[in-house]
């Protein structure tokens, strides 16, 4: 056999291998996030009427043009997000073939790897504004046995001195994002609004979880109490405790309780508070502590030096597409989009032209030695 009729079996062969994992991925982005087994049941099913899915109906790619994008049970529309993840894995794993191919190949074992748990958190962080543990932790974990395995993965050929790398890696991409949460928390650890009328709000508990409405936004109270010791504070002209008026409250939330004027309340066992408010100061984050975890993954699979050129080419991607949607007077856009995808974007990066790139800057920007 003829070494292009190889190359073009192996391509084929990574795209259609790619093609199926990013089947097994779609049900990994909608199961994870709500909690659901990713193999029980082990068939996917229609989220409209619960059909599980046969074998011949659930072909990558094939199945759901052949179904025009509708359930074969009950005709529901089906998301083109699965058709586009099984696309984009197939031609991701395709690239990274290519990229590796003859010399590296070994490297495409851990880079498809790495590369699905890219496409799984880019896609649960755009919905839910999460990373699972299972993503973030469980690459890390799995970065760190890889390298051990792949040395070649750290640029080694010590097995010992691919795991130390790995972990140097997985640190360095922790401890440097957990360092800019951290200042981000003391400079922009508050929100404080100032309505110059009073403005409707609501806190109703639904069983572990809580809906806040203030004015027109809906929030999940959850987002606000990363930590467990952060404060929400109203001005409020009054406002109803279950049904308990309270005039001229200042209001201090925390996670589990409210207090006004000496008296608290659990909030486990309060159902409804609403009212009117002047002012409230919102505890935030720089940015999510998922996304701290994402950079430990990233950094046991790719080294430190990658943790580096990530986090600062995810800042410029980040700041382009700030900076456009202002231009196109759509900036709440870029204020709903997490930092997950940003972080994915430069990662991908290092792993296609990230030391060509370093290298080219270095040589464009300082000047010769002489």
């Amino acid at each position: 056999m003829q070494p292009a009729v190889y190359t073009i079996l192996f391509a084929t062969f990574a795209f259609v291998l790619g093609a199926n994992i990013g089947s097994f991925l779609n049900v990994c982005i909608y199961r994870m996030p709500r909690d659901l087994s990713v193999n029980n049941p082990r068939r996917s099913f229609c989220p409209s009427c619960n059909y599980q899915i046969p074998w011949w109906r659930n072909l990558p790619l094939i199945s759901w043009l052949s179904l025009r994008g509708k359930c074969a049970n009950c005709k529901a529309p089906i998301a083109f997000r699965y058709f586009g993840v099984e696309l984009l894995t197939g031609l991701l794993f395709l690239a990274i073939w290519w990229k590796v191919w003859p010399h590296d190949w070994i490297l495409a074992l851990p880079y498809w790897i790495l590369l699905s748990l890219f496409v799984v958190a880019t896609f649960i962080d755009l919905e839910h504004f999460i990373i699972p543990n299972e993503i973030t932790w469980g690459g890390a974990v799995a970065g760190v046995i890889l390298s051990l395995g792949i040395p070649k993965l750290m640029h080694e050929a010590s097995p010992l001195m691919g795991l130390l790398w790995s972990v140097i890696g997985a640190a360095t991409g922790y401890f440097l994002l957990w360092g800019v949460v951290e200042l981000g928390k003391l400079a922009f650890g508050k929100k404080r609004l100032v309505f110059e009328k009073p403005e409707p709000l609501r806190w109703v508990r639904r069983g572990q979880e809580a809906d806040l409405t203030v004015g027109e936004e809906q929030m999940l109270w959850s987002e606000f109490f990363v930590r467990g010791n952060e404060r929400l504070v109203i001005q409020a002209p009054h406002v109803l405790v279950d049904g308990e008026r309270l005039e001229n409250a200042q209001g201090n939330f925390t996670c589990d309780w409210l207090e006004i004027g000496g008296r608290k309340w659990e909030l486990e066992k309060v159902d409804v508070i609403e009212g009117e408010v002047t002012e409230v100061t919102f505890p935030r984050e720089a940015m999510g502590f998922g996304d701290v975890k994402f950079m430990a993954c990233i950094g046991a699979f790719l080294g430190w030096k990658a943790v580096l050129f990530t986090v600062m080419a995810a800042s410029v991607v980040g700041a382009i597409i700030g900076l456009l949607t202002m231009l196109a007077g759509r900036r709440e856009w870029s204020a709903k989009i997490p930092f997950g995808p940003y972080l994915a974007m430069g990662a991908l990066v290092w792993m296609f032209s990230g030391p060509e790139l370093v290298h080219w800057y270095l040589h464009a920007v300082l000047p010769p030695a002489l």
